[in-house]
């Protein structure tokens, strides 16, 4: 008995040690042959956002979604989808109400504009910033995907002051509002001003 004992905890001690214990499947997918580091980086956020989402810590999904095994959808990372972009600041810039899928008017200040190429078009968006919360800045957009591929009332990119400097687009992290998850939540509808007439294949997908 006392050996099968000895045996058991040895066992045990190296299960614990296994690095596959702590591999998350983030660094699983992150160790395939001929993944740039770029993909690797997103597959890395987006491996967080699954942990957040599907362990109901954001209190978003709905109970009965909340899974171990759970994931969010998403295009597959394409780099072309990240493109350098000029910011241009609007000097005192209008304060309107954004709509929303409720009753709920957010007041949102039109803050800057940003001119990109991306598909061989020259292409421009707003960027707003909340008058409750200045420090946030907030690119809702919309683009031929919608109601197909992805969430049909848009989706969404932020941005911070410092990232205005040298500006980058990255539409591999555009993201659904969390009303694509629960009907609970009230989400902005991406003004008229930014619909992109083009197909943007990168980032998040429908939920289902």
């Amino acid at each position: 008995m006392k050996i099968w004992t000895v045996l058991l905890l040895i066992i045990s001690i190296t299960a614990c040690n296994s690095p596959q214990k702590w591999e998350t499947k983030l660094e699983s997918k992150s160790l395939e042959e001929g993944q740039s580091i770029y993909t690797q980086k997103v597959i890395r956020y987006r491996d967080s956002m699954d942990a957040v989402f599907y362990s109901g810590s954001n209190g978003i999904l709905p109970k009965d979604a909340i899974s171990n095994e759970g994931k969010l959808n998403y295009f597959s990372p394409d780099e072309s989808y990240r493109v350098q972009a000029e910011f241009e600041p609007i000097i005192d810039g209008e304060v309107f109400q954004m709509k929303t899928n409720t009753d709920r008017l957010p007041e949102y200040r039109k803050y800057g504009k940003i001119s990109f190429t991306l598909q061989n078009q020259n292409l421009f968006l707003t960027l707003y910033q909340n008058v409750e919360q200045p420090e946030y800045l907030f690119c809702p957009f919309k683009d031929k995907t919608n109601g197909k591929q992805s969430y049909g009332a848009g989706r969404f990119l932020d941005f911070e002051e410092k990232d205005l400097e040298n500006m980058v687009l990255d539409f591999n992290y555009a993201y659904n509002p969390y009303c694509a998850y629960n009907l609970n939540f009230s989400c902005p509808i991406p003004p008229l001003e930014n619909h992109l007439e083009i197909a943007v294949m990168a980032g998040e997908k429908t939920w289902h």
